[in-house]
């Protein structure tokens, strides 16, 4: 097993990390940092495409985006240059941001779900305030910037970071609030709970 080199790219924080899997590339184009958003690399990896002249080297990076406050994505791409390679990663997360619902006083996910990608399977699990983030490897990155400050995660699946980030991603958005539910179902909270109906008082003075 290679070594995999820390490095550093504008607007990135070097998170090494092993295993591979194949993405499409995204397009490249100017850089700008958006101080609005934090951006982690979680692996980067030498990966090589045979043609019909040879092989052509390149590096893949993986890159989770996050504006701490309920929003993040994941995403990956390859260039001939690691810096090159982490800011297409960088803009194709910021097209496949997604809204996470967090709990009020807690920052938690509201409940529990098992999500998977490819060969990862990822448990989330909410926890009360002052637990902290409890996960490990990219599923604690894609926790931390999503912001949730207190919840379990744990890969049980395979260790490749971008199939766990992916289910990370994919448990995240599949996350609903009491308050989403009942109004997808088209019904009140208490309903939903099955909690009896409040009744009106009848000492009220009439007009």
């Amino acid at each position: 097993m290679h070594s995999v080199p820390r490095v550093r790219c504008p607007g990135t924080l070097p998170i090494a990390g092993q295993d591979d899997n194949n993405d499409d590339d995204g397009e490249s184009g100017p850089y700008v940092r958006d101080t609005e958003y934090e951006e982690r690399v979680i692996q980067v990896r030498r990966v090589t495409k045979v043609v019909k002249g040879g092989k052509q080297l390149s590096f893949r990076a993986v890159v989770v985006v996050g504006n701490n406050n309920g929003t993040v994505g994941v995403a990956s791409a390859s260039a001939k240059e690691v810096a090159q390679a982490a800011q297409k990663a960088v803009l194709k997360a910021k097209r496949r941001l997604i809204t996470v619902p967090l709990t009020r006083n807690a920052l938690s996910v509201p409940h529990a779900f098992d999500s998977y990608f490819s060969g990862a399977k990822v448990l989330l699990r909410p926890a009360s305030e002052g637990t902290g983030v409890i996960a490990g490897g990219a599923v604690r990155v894609v926790l931390e910037l999503a912001g949730v400050r207190n919840g379990f995660g744990k890969q049980v699946g395979g260790s490749n970071p971008l199939n766990n980030a992916k289910a990370a991603i994919e448990g995240l958005r599949a996350m609903r609030t009491l308050r989403q539910v009942a109004a997808e179902r088209d019904i009140s909270v208490a309903q939903l709970l099955g909690l009896p109906p409040k009744k009106e008082s009848s000492d009220a003075v009439p007009v």
